[in-house]
């Protein structure tokens, strides 16, 4: 459905001195983690009549090594009688900047940026696979991240930066599953899995090529995690992302 108009050794010395249908869940995919990640972002709606199929597809690719998957609620579809709870409109402002950078007509829900280079209009399994396994495959010397072993900064290194310059982005999600009870609308009656609910977006600042140290939002709660991103800011497209681990549980 549419509707229209809405990515240390050298850096830390450096820094040093700077003082994303059902289906089963498939095996994941061999690819090697330690390599830079694809960042995943599914738009989506609880009051969205396709959405709860592409929410369990992004569930299916979640625990691939590689993968970010996150997930954004949107509240445009709230007028068909369900308010979604986790709708912010910094969300819907930023599948907006993807519809500009990417050329399209209009946003669809549920909509899948990938790296923000590519997007689907839905979420099938054969195409989302294919889509990450095509960026997995075209990694270019993105600037590496590391977190600061005391979680209150993040490292980001050189590179040569984009034309019309990159931003540092931290997305404050909480890691895992959640179910929300729609009562009214498209989904009454269903019980609608979430992954990897994004919580909030900061901006952290600018990126210039050189190395650069970046506070982390320090409002953060210690069950989410934080996803950073290198961003361009013109075609929004993702040059480095990275994720800090998850806190240790008992």
């Amino acid at each position: 459905m549419t509707i229209q108009g809405i990515r240390f050794g050298m850096i830390a010395a450096t820094l040093a001195g700077v003082g994303l249908l059902t289906v089963a869940a498939s095996p994941p995919r061999e690819r090697d983690a330690s390599l830079q990640p694809v960042v995943v972002e599914l738009f989506t709606a609880q009051g969205c009549a396709g959405c709860p199929d592409a929410n369990r597809t992004l569930e299916a690719v979640a625990d691939e090594p590689g993968v970010i998957a996150l997930t954004y609620g949107v509240g445009y579809w709230d007028y068909l009688g369900w308010s979604d709870t986790f709708a912010k409109p910094e969300f819907t402002a930023r599948q907006q900047a993807y519809r500009q950078a990417l050329k399209l007509r209009n946003v669809s829900t549920p909509q899948v940026v990938i790296d923000g280079r590519r997007h689907l209009s839905g979420a099938r399994p054969p195409e989302l696979q294919a889509a990450i396994d095509a960026e997995a495959a075209a990694r270019l010397w993105p600037p590496e991240i590391e977190f600061r072993e005391t979680g209150d900064r993040v490292g980001v290194g050189s590179g040569r930066p984009p034309a019309g310059g990159a931003e540092v982005m931290a997305v404050i999600y909480q890691p895992g599953l959640q179910t929300v009870e729609v009562r009214q609308g498209d989904n009454r009656g269903q019980a609608v899995r979430h992954i990897n609910v994004v919580r909030e977006v900061k901006r952290l600042g600018d990126w210039t090529g050189r190395p650069a140290l970046f506070l982390l939002p320090a409002d953060s709660a210690s069950e989410d995690n934080v996803v950073v991103l290198v961003q361009a800011k013109s075609d929004r497209r993702i040059l480095s992302a990275a994720r800090r681990a998850e806190p240790a549980r008992d």
